[in-house]
């Protein structure tokens, strides 16, 4: 079965850090454009970060521009998300996605059950 996993959220305090993984099973994630999305309820699901199979400079939402990194890790057959200077508006469920294009993209064909990450004094 293909899945994608994301891992890394937690609850986290204004100003600090954290690191999501996007890790696949049944399929080379190293192949793959990687989106990822964020979601609040109620709110539209947002696109934040996109980086190609061949890795480059990824893309980045201008809400997350500066404060955000994506990268791969091919030997790991993992993408992640370094997040720094986090703020309460980045709450959210983050998800990463697989496209078999290059940035930018939206047919994504692969996406993980999301991880939560909480930002809150």
């Amino acid at each position: 079965q293909l899945q994608l996993v994301e891992s890394g959220g937690d609850l986290v305090q204004p100003g600090e850090s954290l690191r999501l993984s996007c890790a696949a099973s049944g399929f080379t994630l190293n192949l793959y454009t990687i989106g990822w999305f964020r979601q609040v309820p109620g709110k539209e699901r947002e696109e934040i970060s996109c980086i190609s199979s061949s890795g480059g400079i990824p893309n980045y939402a201008d809400s997350v521009k500066g404060r955000f990194t994506a990268s791969r890790d091919y030997a790991k057959n993992t993408v992640y998300l370094q997040m720094n200077s986090l703020k309460p508006e980045d709450t959210a469920v983050y998800y990463c996605a697989a496209a078999r294009y290059y940035c930018p993209t939206t047919v994504y064909n692969y996406w993980g059950q999301g991880t939560q990450v909480t930002v809150s004094s």
